[in-house]
């Protein structure tokens, strides 16, 4: 089996460490590095499956490092867990907009991390059988393709994050049914996905966004939770 390939970008050199330590004992193909300049170029040219980012980050903070990834066609759909000693709420609302798919607060266990990497590569999977033997999804101008883990609109391809995709598609493929925030984690992450309630919020807001004009196919529930829309105009 293929070992998944994590790159490491910490300029904490005893963090960086234990880090590498942890997932290659645990069988993952690790690389590292404490730049954010360097990380960006390293991550262009390894294409890794998951990367861990720290914020603080000399040459580019990893916030920018993220956006410019998520904002890269090839670069967009890598995994990306942010670990930072800011962890305070805006923070992660913060690192969750940009399109990071886990934010970890330090200081953390080595157990930890394993855990939230293991979680956030399971979901993030372009092979995920529960994907793979899905049809299309269309509903009006919106297609959304299992087979290929891609989002169209008439005017192209929506450039959503892996995790987007997942409860958009979960959405989608249940018109009409309103999911409180709990139960949109079970169902489109798998029932021990490692995210904060409130960060279905922030995801829902970022995929509102890339629909653009058809935002509005996601519904609010007050006090409820979410819905995709039944009929499409």
């Amino acid at each position: 089996m293929k070992k998944a390939r994590v790159l490491i970008l910490e300029d904490d050199a005893d963090i960086r460490e234990l880090l590498e330590y942890s997932l290659s004992r645990e069988g993952f193909d690790v690389a590292s590095a404490s730049d954010g300049v360097v990380g960006l170029s390293e991550a262009r040219r390894r294409m890794p499956d998951l990367i861990l980012l720290d914020l603080m980050l000399p040459g580019l903070d990893g916030l920018e490092v993220c956006r410019r990834l998520k904002q890269e066609e090839v670069t967009s759909g890598i995994a990306i867990v942010i670990v930072s000693a800011k962890g305070e709420e805006s923070d992660v609302v913060l690192g969750l907009g940009l399109g990071a798919d886990d934010y970890v607060a330090k200081p953390f266990s080595p157990k930890e991390i394993l855990a939230r990497v293991r979680a956030v590569l399971r979901r993030t999977s372009t092979r995920d059988e529960r994907h793979d033997d899905k049809k299309k999804i269309v509903h009006g101008e919106l297609q959304i393709d299992p087979s290929r883990h891609k989002v169209f609109l008439e005017t192209g391809e929506v450039p959503v994050t892996a995790t987007e995709f997942r409860i958009l598609h979960y959405l989608a493929s249940r018109p009409g049914r309103v999911f409180s925030r709990e139960q949109i984690l079970s169902g489109a992450l798998g029932p021990n996905a490692m995210v904060l309630d409130r960060s279905v919020d922030v995801h829902i807001r970022a995929i509102r966004k890339k629909l653009e004009e058809r935002r509005d196919l996601i519904e609010t529930v007050r006090g409820v939770g979410y819905r995709f829309a039944e009929t499409v105009a």
